[in-house]
């Protein structure tokens, strides 16, 4: 690959952390260095001569910074190709250098936003002479090396260090696909921001950050994350999180998160197989265990509560791949630290995002999150007899596990405990016979037990097996042509039934 060795660079950054060495390093090997504003100001402070863009322009800074950049003898250095004999004239004809080096640091759009600031604040962090700097440059990889992030420094610097100036067109060009990389993420940032209310219907994401996975769902599948995990947890022990590890990982977060009970919760492929809320979180997991202790075998742990010692001793009885809590003492991580590969989250207080969004044929699905948890105030009782107290409770703590599960989903719960509960069926009522079959399997009694539903009963027939095992209460959304089917069959059998008029499918 053809090797083109720097000259002149134009170096113009917002933030100046990390770029003296690189200053020093290409002063050192005779680099001429022009520069705008504070950066020029930056780099004399060093003691480097510097040329001002002034000087070379003739023209000054001018619209209050707005205007700097923006000359044919920068973008004209810039954009001119080595190899190009009209360029070549063009640039004798007008007195303009080559530009080999182009460093530039754009404003904090997105920082900026997430701080509060007011509009016009924001809009004048939307960087217009960085971007055009930024794209011109990596448009001439052939002839031109583009820095386009801090991140680089350190990369930039080492070659300088070990190899000169020279850079092969091969290096030139990966450097532009992460600049167009960076100013594509940057356009979509300012694009989501003008769109915040959404009336342009066009789905713009960018994520810069990235983890390469093991493997994808399965072994002959690649797979990588791309976000910020960090911004969520602290892994503090074990392996590296696979594919099928963040499923499970968001959806156990996903469900203690409709929690504010002392709760603990087993999940297994994304649904949950033993939850329990308690005053004590020992017994709250000693109950879910008790749900399915199968299932938790090699499952995901979660829990809302610091896990002190004597939890984590019970925990430690079983296998499993995860644990995630907000915290752990320091006698609870010297038990679960014993297993190198278990994995240790202790999970952050920040916000899931507000939208949701996943590929389906040869497009993309968005939609908002389904962040909408009934309580007691939501239920509206349509049958003759009410639910107690204590059935409400239930219903409200099977319901937020049935919002949580894969559909068709039925839950049975009775004293803030998961006894079972039957997801991701084709049929309602086998949903409901599996769940029933599960829980007698494990020794509980359903006498008195609640059932929720994700979706309507078309038909009585799921009420009245319910009804055949003891469970006295009942929610659903409600919406069928033919709710007042089930809602006789439990007026005759006294049964309480309520609805939310909220249906919460997940597929």
């Amino acid at each position: 690959m053809r090797e083109k060795r720097i000259k002149t660079a134009l170096v113009s950054v917002f933030h100046k952390e990390g770029l003296e060495k690189i200053l020093t390093k290409l002063d050192e090997l005779g680099v001429q260095i022009i520069s705008t504003g504070g950066t020029h100001k930056f780099i004399t402070g060093l003691e480097i001569n510097a040329l001002k863009v002034e000087d070379i322009t003739s023209y000054p800074s001018i619209l209050g910074g707005r205007v700097k950049t923006l000359h044919p003898k920068i973008f004209g250095g810039i954009l001119a190709r080595g190899h190009n004999e009209e360029d070549a004239a063009q640039l004798s004809e007008y007195g303009i250098e080559e530009i080999d080096l182009v460093i530039v640091d754009l404003y904090p759009f997105r920082e900026t936003v997430a701080s509060g600031a007011a509009e016009q604040d924001i809009i004048e962090k939307i960087d217009i002479g960085g971007i055009s700097l930024i794209r011109a440059a990596a448009k001439n990889y052939d002839s031109t090396l583009v820095i386009s992030g801090r991140d680089q420094y350190d990369r930039l610097y080492d070659h300088l260090d070990k190899n000169g100036t020279g850079f092969s067109q091969e290096t030139r060009r990966t450097y532009a696909a992460e600049a167009f990389a960076v100013s594509s993420e940057y356009d979509t940032d300012i694009f989501n921001y003008f769109n915040r209310d959404e009336a342009i219907d066009k789905f713009r994401t960018s994520i810069s950050e990235s983890r390469m996975l093991r493997y994808g769902e399965n072994p002959h599948q690649r797979g990588i994350f791309y976000g910020r995990l960090d911004e969520m947890f602290d892994q503090i022990h074990g392996k590296e999180i696979s594919h099928n590890n963040l499923l499970d990982i968001d959806a156990a977060v996903s469900l203690i998160n409709e929690f504010e009970e002392t709760s603990f919760a087993v999940l297994k492929h994304n649904n949950a197989c033993g939850l329990a809320s308690r005053d004590d979180l020992t017994e709250a997991w000693k109950d879910a265990l008790a749900g399915d202790p199968l299932s938790a075998f090699g499952g995901v742990l979660i829990a809302n509560r610091e896990i002190d010692a004597v939890t984590a001793a019970e925990i430690d009885k079983i296998f499993f791949e995860v644990i995630i809590a907000p915290s752990y003492n320091e006698e609870a991580l010297e038990i679960l630290k014993h297993k190198k590969n278990r994995i240790i989250l202790v999970q952050k207080e920040t916000e899931l995002p507000g939208d949701t969004y996943r590929t389906v044929l040869n497009g993309v699905l968005w939609q908002e999150r389904d962040t909408k948890t009934e309580s007691g105030s939501d239920m509206e009782t349509v049958t003759g007899k009410s639910p107690d107290k204590r059935e409400i409770t239930d219903l409200a703590f099977a319901n937020k596990i049935v919002k949580q599960s894969k559909s068709n989903t039925i839950v049975l719960a009775a004293n803030k405990q998961l006894i079972a509960s039957g997801v991701g069926m084709t049929s309602r009522v086998d949903a409901l016979k599996f769940a029933i079959e599960k829980a007698k399997g494990f020794g509980f009694k359903l006498e008195g037990a609640v059932m929720a539903s994700d979706a309507f009963f078309p038909f009585p027939d799921s009420v009245e097996i319910a009804h055949k095992e003891g469970i006295k209460a009942v929610i659903q959304p409600g919406g069928s042509v033919r709710d007042k089917l089930s809602v006789d069959f439990c007026n005759e059998n006294g049964m309480s039934m309520v609805f939310t008029g909220t249906r919460h499918f997940k597929h």
